[in-house]
């Protein structure tokens, strides 16, 4: 794909993220897509075919971006628990953001394929992918002496559901900056060693 071509897609891409973070899944239909990027249609369908495979590469985005936070982070000059507080503020910005936040767009996403019998692989491998992410980080942190924990692959699944639960709660009755740094906290708190 040539950079202009590559440019227009992630143009494409950020333009839609827009649209599905204030209409959701459902609603959102191609021709949204095409007037919120003043495109023709047949220029949106030169890269994509569905509003499912914007959102499934949007997703895609986001997972990456997540092992970037890894990746980038690892190395000497952060400890296990610094690349993990990193995460949780990360995750943090995310729930706190109304702009651009893809969580209600998601778990229409989600049900509506649940609706039909089916599932995402792709959400599995994701929240999988960012588990054994995090259990890696949590055995670093004990192999260090930074964390206790018996059952590291337990504490990152923990983790995660706690964060879906808080992206649930974000969307629907609301929380709070407090509700937020009280769980996140709760999680660290229960992984660092007190020196």
């Amino acid at each position: 794909m040539s950079d202009k071509a590559a440019k227009k897609k992630q143009y494409i891409l950020d333009t839609a993220r827009g649209v599905f973070s204030t209409k959701g899944f459902k609603d959102v239909t191609m021709k949204d897509i095409v007037e919120a990027c003043d495109i023709s249609r047949g220029g949106l369908y030169i890269y994509f075919s569905s509003t499912e495979d914007i959102l499934v590469e949007l997703l895609k985005q986001e997972m990456q971006e997540t092992d970037d936070v890894f990746s980038r982070n690892l190395g000497d000059e952060y400890t296990a628990g610094d690349i993990l507080a990193i995460f949780l503020k990360e995750q943090k910005k995310e729930l706190l953001s109304k702009k651009n936040n893809l969580s209600i767009a998601v778990y229409e996403y989600l049900f509506s394929l649940h609706q039909k019998g089916s599932t995402s692989t792709d959400m599995k491998n994701r929240f999988k992918t960012t588990v054994k992410l995090i259990s890696k980080l949590i055995d670093a942190g004990v192999e260090n002496g930074e964390f206790y924990c018996e059952d590291s692959e337990g504490a990152a699944r923990n983790i995660m559901y706690v964060l879906e639960g808080l992206k649930m709660a974000a969307n629907t009755t609301g929380v709070t900056e407090k509700d937020i740094d009280d769980e996140l906290l709760y999680i660290m708190g229960g992984l660092i060693i007190e020196e």
